[in-house]
């Protein structure tokens, strides 16, 4: 994770994602019909396995400035999103995501890269609506200063361009004098 900006908070994650990622893959195997002699290896030790590491390596936190995500148990994944890039902030529920009592934090940004619509879903977040509004409340914060530095440099703007035509003024003064 990035250094050098401070960690306003962590998310943690609820252990329920372990039997959540191990019921969605049995599914996709069941559907799949060439994938139901797999289930047995999946439910006899493989699933669980995969499935206590895919949690023991999630992290996520949002700092002042970026919120970073790191996930993964054989290929692992690290996104750091500029919080001024955030464009929306979604819920997602599911049957077996209301059962395990879970919910998928979606976050879409500006100029999304992923042709699937979203680029993060954050599954299991223990408080998740605390979440979101904490990164809201960042986001906000950041725009805000950012609309104060630009008001800021408009008036500067200005003043230069008061005192450039004030200069020319004079110059023309002392040309014709």
């Amino acid at each position: 994770m990035e250094k050098g900006t401070n960690i306003i908070i962590k998310a943690e994650f609820n252990p329920k994602i372990k039997t959540y990622i191990l019921l969605t893959v049995a599914f996709f195997l069941v559907i799949s019909l060439a994938g139901i002699p797999f289930l047995i290896i999946w439910f006899l030790g493989l699933g669980q396995h995969i499935s206590k590491r895919y949690y023991q390596n999630l992290r996520c936190q949002l700092t002042t400035k970026h919120l970073e995500f790191k996930k993964g148990v054989l290929f692992k994944v690290e996104k750091t999103i500029p919080l001024e890039n955030i464009q929306d902030l979604t819920f997602i529920e599911n049957p077996i995501l209301n059962i395990l009592d879970l919910r998928i934090l979606k976050i879409e940004t500006a100029g999304q890269s992923n042709p699937k619509g979203s680029d993060m879903k954050l599954i299991g977040i223990i408080d998740s609506a605390n979440f979101k509004e904490s990164v809201l409340k960042q986001r906000e914060a950041i725009q805000s200063k950012n609309y104060s530095l630009n008001q800021t440099s408009d008036n500067s703007t200005e003043k230069t361009h008061e005192l450039l035509e004030e200069i020319r003024d004079l110059l023309n003064d002392i040309k014709n004098k």
